[in-house]
């Protein structure tokens, strides 16, 4: 099914996408990679809180490039999402409603999302500089220091993604692979 999605992505949308919906995706969502994760949970146990509101936020496994004069952000694909599987669970237990990255997650993030309710969305590896043109505002948030892996609040515009792995634990690298293995 083709969604229109917009932020804040809700429990209650949560619920309504299932693994395989293609979504256009439109709204503020954050850049962050296992640097910034680090760091993110690092200050939250000293202080209690995130650089950003956690709650219903959707978190882009991105390390976006500069961007070019007259742009608003350089190429910007996605990373590979395993590198976040240590830290997901927490992100998702603290409020955390979607992920978007590539390639498969462990069993302890999809509990987490199960538990919780978050979807994990994938965007297309390879497609960076297309990506970007559905990003319409980049603000540097925390961590410069880290450079690519510094957060980010983005603004997108008919964001191209797909559900892999829904609310329920339906994972679409699984589902698909499987009717091929027949």
């Amino acid at each position: 099914m083709n969604i229109k999605l917009e932020t804040p992505l809700t429990k209650e949308k949560v619920k309504n996408l299932k693994s395989g919906d293609i979504v256009s995706l439109t709204g503020t969502i954050y850049t962050s990679r296992d640097a910034g994760h680090k760091r993110m949970i690092e200050e939250y146990e000293k202080t209690g809180k995130f650089p950003f509101d956690m709650e219903n936020a959707i978190i882009y496994y991105a390390g976006p490039s500069p961007a070019k004069p007259n742009q608003v952000i350089g190429s910007a694909g996605p990373t590979t999402s395993g590198r976040m599987d240590a830290y997901a669970p927490f992100m998702i237990e603290k409020g955390q409603t979607g992920m978007i990255g590539k390639g498969a997650r462990n069993q302890d993030v999809i509990n987490a999302m199960k538990k919780y309710g978050a979807v994990y969305f994938g965007a297309t590896g390879g497609a960076g500089a297309l990506i970007s043109s559905h990003i319409k505002k980049s603000e540097l948030i925390a961590y410069e220091d880290l450079g690519a892996e510094a957060i980010r609040k983005l603004y997108v515009e008919d964001f191209p993604l797909i559900v892999i792995i829904d609310a329920e634990g339906n994972n679409l690298y699984e589902t698909e692979r499987a009717k091929y293995e027949k």
